[in-house]
């Protein structure tokens, strides 16, 4: 199967390596538009000289048999590139966010159906083994009646210039709340503090490109999840748990011990009094992989097979653009409740 990676910065070069190393792919084009890029990975990952370097995605429709491409370029080309790549007849696996704009999102997924082609979405997170694991957990009913979720993603840069903290980080933590819970949030709040860059601004946000966000959704059963975003943080985080009335599930990206942990725990009551029992902290096995390796994976067996990727398709793509962008209505209106309108089939 013929793929090109258009995108060779920071995370395409990572698709290009994953798809070069897949037994059943050949890569025929890399495009990006830094001459400066093409050179660096031809030589660092020795491409033969048949391969396509080009500053311009359009010459691509001069390559003999391709079939798909991988996109790795800033969100706010995404929607004209994959538009374009979907006209052309190629499946498409897009970095995340599928597109800044939920209209946009549908438009595409309606293409991709229309042209019978695969349109992924590169939700790493969802293919990562101790996700799966703590999908596992979480649905099996280990940690009892569910209470609440919450997650900190923090870091000190980078800081973008085309998106806001929301934007830049929101959406893995997203992606794993609805993946674990089975269901997408109806109702959203967020503030935000802008700090560096008063005068840039992204869906006429605050006063500026949000440096801090707190997020609140609420689940159709009542479920509540609050999230902590920031780039301006030394404090590096990369913590979710789901607090239920049995035990508390962590998946904790930053240990090196035990990313995945259940505390188990629970309340006696004793007269008026509520007193913990059954404490004990089991760190969980989980399958290892890169994640990344595995979406590129299941694209091309998806292509092969001409199957929706169901755990990452656009259309997943765009339900988690249509709760960004009302997470976004609610920053902008200071905090106010905003309900979450999910139009994508």
């Amino acid at each position: 199967m013929k793929i090109a990676v258009i995108g060779v910065g920071r995370w395409g070069v990572h698709l290009l390596r994953n798809f070069l190393a897949h037994p059943q792919v050949s890569v025929v084009a890399v495009i990006d538009p830094q001459p400066e890029r093409l050179a660096v990975v031809k030589q660092q990952f020795n491409l033969d000289d048949n391969v396509l370097l080009s500053t311009e995605y359009s010459d691509l429709q001069q390559v003999p048999g391709l079939t798909a491409v991988a996109i790795a370029t800033p969100a706010t080309t995404h929607y004209t590139l994959i538009k374009d790549c979907l006209k052309w007849g190629y499946h498409v696996l897009a970095e995340k966010p599928l597109t800044l704009d939920s209209v946009e999102c549908l438009e595409l997924c309606q293409l991709a159906e229309k042209q019978d082609l695969i349109l992924m979405v590169d939700h790493t997170y969802l293919f990562h083994p101790a996700v799966e694991q703590g999908k596992n957990v979480v649905q099996a009913g280990t940690l009892g009646d569910l209470r609440y979720g919450y997650a900190a993603r923090t870091h000190l840069g980078p800081v973008r210039q085309d998106v806001d903290a929301l934007w830049d980080l929101a959406i893995h933590d997203l992606a794993i709340f609805n993946n674990w819970l089975g269901q997408s949030p109806v109702q959203v709040q967020a503030t935000g503090t802008v700090w560096l860059q008063e005068n840039q601004q992204f869906n006429q946000s605050l006063s500026g490109l949000a440096d801090l966000v707190w997020v609140t959704m609420t689940y159709p059963d009542g479920f509540q999840v609050y999230i902590h975003l920031c780039w301006g943080n030394p404090d590096k985080q990369r913590r979710l748990a789901v607090v239920g009335s049995r035990g508390c599930l962590i998946f904790d990206e930053m240990s090196t011990t035990s990313p995945l942990t259940l505390l188990h725990g629970e309340f006696e009551r004793q007269g008026n009094q509520f007193l913990p029992v059954n404490q004990k902290a089991e760190v969980l096995e989980f399958p290892t992989g890169e994640p990344l390796q595995r979406v590129c994976d299941r694209f091309i067996v998806s292509v092969i097979q001409n199957t929706t990727p169901e755990i990452s398709s656009g259309w997943v793509g765009t339900e988690l653009v249509e709760i960004l962008s009302a997470i976004t209505a609610s920053l902008n209106q200071g905090g106010q409740p905003v309900a979450v309108k999910i139009q994508s089939a």
